[in-house]
């Protein structure tokens, strides 16, 4: 079994920041890619950045430059630094991770279980 678990969530003014941390435990062989996502009320969810396994970035345009997506693989974590905040970020944050249980098996996805993020004065 493996479970992420998401923290840093929380409202903030508008320009202020926040940091997102996804934990990953279980049994846990590998970790490839991982990613954040976000879904608005009323909106599908939307992919916010990836991290590939060597460390390569894409970000959506609406958070480059304000976002920066980090790793450690030693702790099985993946952070997101979120600075100058806006309204239109404000949304339940997911995070993603793939995950290799056992050594030469396949890669699933495992989610985390969302943490909200309220931009407002």
């Amino acid at each position: 079994q493996v479970q992420l678990v998401e923290s840093g969530g929380g409202l903030v003014q508008p320009g202020g920041s926040l940091r997102l941390s996804c934990v990953a435990s279980g049994s846990i062989f590998s970790i490839n890619a991982m990613a954040w996502y976000r879904q608005a009320p009323g909106k599908q969810r939307e992919v916010v950045v990836t991290i590939m396994g060597g460390g390569s970035t894409n970000y959506a345009d609406s958070v480059k430059g304000r976002f920066t997506i980090s790793r450690d693989n030693a702790k099985n974590t993946v952070y997101l630094q979120m600075n100058s905040l806006k309204p239109e970020d404000t949304a339940v944050y997911y995070c993603r991770q793939d995950i290799q249980t056992r050594r030469g098996g396949p890669f699933y996805q495992y989610w985390g279980q969302g943490t909200q993020v309220t931009v407002s004065s």
